[in-house]
């Protein structure tokens, strides 16, 4: 079976979702990074693994469920990070971040068969998940990443290396509000679009 990496942050003021202030206040922000990252972790919860593992910026809180490991991710740039955590698998591996909370269980049974490699474009431009039949550090390290072309640059060093790649469902992260609005929308009934409604409901928004 697959592991599950969940790479993430620690959602503390100040230091997650920054392009969602404004409108929102730090703490806001946190806390929809908070909801965001419990569905994701919920949804990985519930999708079969052979191992779970949450690479994490920070400590664990009360929103982390019971099955996962949890390792601190190692110095460097994102590229690095994202190495670092395939490094640490044996056998097949498939990557996602915190951005998506509108991802599903069934988003996350991908197999390997006929493909060496799983790849979920982002709207942004970027990739929400990436899976490896057989990980290699190699294929992340120097990747441009958080620009317009990170996905495309990605997916072509997939290519070049003579993968097999399976394209996944394009999703949209959470960066800034209006994103905020739309992912909310597509995932009504989770954590993230009920504190999205919290705030609505105090008059902030």
């Amino acid at each position: 079976m697959t592991t599950l990496l969940v790479i993430a942050k620690e959602p503390r003021p100040g230091r997650v979702k920054t392009r969602l202030t404004p409108p929102f206040t730090p703490e806001e922000a946190a806390a929809l990074a908070e909801a965001a990252l419990t569905d994701t972790l919920r949804a990985v919860a519930a999708a079969p693994a052979r191992r779970r593992v949450l690479v994490l910026d920070g400590k664990p809180g009360p929103w982390l469920p019971p099955g996962f490991d949890v390792v601190p991710q190692c110095a460097g740039g994102l590229d690095e990070r994202l190495a670092a955590a395939f490094a640490g698998c044996d056998g097949p591996a498939l990557l996602i971040g915190m951005d998506t909370p509108q991802v599903t269980p069934g988003l996350l049974r991908v197999g390997f068969d006929g493909y060496d490699a799983c790849f979920g474009p982002a709207e942004d431009g970027g990739f929400w998940a990436l899976g490896l039949a057989e990980p290699d550090p190699e294929l992340l390290r120097g990747v441009p990443m958080s620009t317009p072309v990170t996905g495309a640059v990605q997916r072509a060093r997939l290519v070049a290396a003579g993968l097999q790649v399976r394209d996944l469902p394009r999703l949209r992260d959470v960066d800034t509000s209006a994103d905020a609005e739309a992912v909310a929308a597509l995932a009504p009934n989770g954590c993230f679009a009920a504190e999205l409604s919290r705030l609505r409901t105090a008059g902030r928004r």
